[in-house]
């Protein structure tokens, strides 16, 4: 595994775009743990930072890990708190998967010294790289956006009934962004005639939760897009032979260019708010 594993790109228009589960890197010490490496990368958000690698030519920061979500995942809050009370979800440093399928052999399940030794290798460094990257843009704009990259399976029943819309936003009910920016962000996703909601069963993770305030200018959205919106799921669960799908550009294409169009959205967002 590469001692590289956080990738940012430096832009010089107002938005960010977070990448934090992309990553399928694994330390072989904890991967000798894991009842499956295969099953401990599958829900990793398939070629989103490929899907989006139009952004840095807009001007946009990125912000990316490649390190597994199963080592620790850089959008739950590091209090061990729920982003959905009541609701199943995954943790700090999961355990499970999101079809609820044991992560680790029996017993070696990180413990809480663990876990406090992979949030400081791993976790304090991307939100270090967030914070830091937002200061810098905030000092040359008024109002900035966090852009927060992420997609799924369409069909999880642990997770969700039914089959997910395509675009899910997530704008932590209204608190994190601007609600102009918000309905800019649905109008791009409407045209597409895909479905989309906002704010429903993902309504932003910890990034959007904890850096948005729009109020000083910094407006933070999620985008959860069903994985088949961009590429073709397998009929039934997902196995090692047919999961992931390898990545095919013609037929990303469609959902590629709307999102290209979000993003100008957020960046014209931007340029109104700030008066340029």
């Amino acid at each position: 595994m590469s001692d590289d594993w956080l990738k940012v790109h430096r832009g010089t228009s107002p938005l960010i775009v977070s990448f934090p589960h992309t990553g399928v890197d694994i330390p072989e010490e904890i991967e000798r743990k894991l009842v499956s490496p295969w099953l401990a990368r599958r829900d990793a958000d398939w070629w989103i930072d490929t899907l989006y690698d139009f952004a840095e030519g807009l001007g946009a920061t990125t912000i990316r890990t490649t390190i597994s979500r199963t080592v620790i995942d850089v959008n739950r809050d590091p209090s061990g708190a729920s982003l959905y009370p009541g609701q199943t979800t995954t943790g700090l440093c999961p355990t499970e998967t999101f079809d609820g399928e044991a992560l680790y052999a029996e017993g070696a399940a990180p413990d809480e010294a663990e876990i406090v030794r992979r949030r400081g290798l791993w976790f304090d460094a991307y939100h270090e790289a967030i914070a830091t990257e937002m200061a810098r843009l905030r000092f040359a704009y008024q109002n900035i956006v966090l852009y927060d990259a992420h997609s799924i399976r369409s069909r999880i029943p642990r997770l969700f009934d039914g089959e997910l819309p395509c675009f899910n936003i997530g704008t932590n009910g209204g608190e994190a962004c601007d609600p102009t920016l918000a309905k800019a962000v649905e109008a791009a996703c409407d045209a597409s005639g895909l479905p989309r909601v906002t704010n429903g069963r993902f309504r932003g993770g910890y990034i959007t939760r904890h850096y948005g305030n729009p109020f000083y200018g910094a407006n933070a959205i999620q985008m959860e897009l069903a994985c088949r919106a961009y590429m073709d799921e397998p009929e039934g669960a997902p196995t090692p032979e047919n999961w992931p799908v390898p990545y095919d550009a013609a037929r990303a294409e469609a959902a590629r260019a709307t999102l290209e169009k979000v993003l100008r959205a957020c960046l014209a967002f931007c340029k109104r708010k700030n008066g340029s």
